[in-house]
């Protein structure tokens, strides 16, 4: 797809958000508007998929380290043909495979995720084991910013530059957002860029909503190179919704069907 076809599927995606979670009456709608412009990019310009056969040995490797944003995820899985969208409907009903974090029971995942810090030392191993199966595939995991406050992410990224990991990419959702309060409130984790810099990796900054920019960065990375790759994300919680953007609450919060209908519509300019 062109940049500006993945900008309408992103907005598509947004809608397919604010619908599943008002209608759940539960989720994470911030950090999921928050990574959407990131997933829809990945899955709609960057990564060898084929949603017929999931399961392809040499399909790239995508996995959602912060699992609490699973509504953007089921929802730009459902936009790319893994399973039909009228499956969003049931997300959180019992005995759903939508769970509020995402797991392997859901076509198109390839990590149970939820619990933080996981995700990039998962990657890593996946990143590995192509390269010793001399497999052609690539891994790419998304972590939130607070995320990192936890320290397994810190030896993942010492592993991927010992192990020259250049089939690795790591993306920050920089939103500087995470539970109820602010990132370098909770604990100061910047300068993100020197410190993975510092670790080895090749880093680039971007602004996490913008499509062209995400879309040029990634595809113009060396993935056969010895230097795994970090893209920081400068992204806005609640992206899209004037009420939710920057607002520590609507982390959690679910929006009312009145504020559903006030979101689509915002969504919809």
């Amino acid at each position: 797809m062109t940049a500006a076809e993945i900008e309408a599927k992103a907005k598509e995606i947004k809608r397919m958000v604010i619908r599943t979670v008002t209608g759940a009456k539960g989720g994470h709608v911030g950090t999921s508007l928050s990574e959407v412009d990131i997933l829809a990019t990945l899955y709609f310009g960057v990564l060898n998929l084929d949603p017929a056969h999931p399961d392809l040995v040499d399909r790239d490797r995508f996995i959602l380290s912060k699992g609490h944003g699973s509504e953007g995820l089921y929802c730009s899985l459902a936009a790319k043909g893994f399973f039909p969208r009228e499956v969003l409907g049931t997300y959180l009903r019992h005995d759903c495979p939508l769970t509020i974090h995402p797991t392997r029971h859901v076509p198109g995942v390839e990590m149970n995720t939820g619990a933080l810090g996981h995700g990039f030392s998962n990657a890593v191993g996946v990143a590995l084991s192509a390269r010793l199966r001399k497999r052609g595939y690539r891994a790419f995991v998304l972590t939130g910013d607070g995320e990192l406050q936890e320290g397994s992410n810190w030896e993942a990224a010492m592993s991927a530059a010992h192990f020259e990991l250049g089939n690795l990419t790591v993306i920050v959702d920089n939103n500087g957002l995470q539970l109820s309060d602010r990132v370098d409130r909770t604990m100061r984790i910047e300068p993100l860029d020197e410190k993975f810099r510092s670790f080895g990796f090749d880093v680039h900054k971007v602004d996490g909503h913008s499509v062209p920019e995400l879309l040029g960065i990634l595809s113009a990375l060396d993935y056969g190179g010895k230097k795994p790759h970090a893209i920081i994300a400068r992204t806005t919680k609640g992206k899209g919704v004037s009420f939710m953007e920057g607002v520590p609450e609507w982390h959690h919060r679910v929006p009312t069907p009145e504020e559903g209908e006030r979101a689509l519509k915002e969504l919809e300019l």
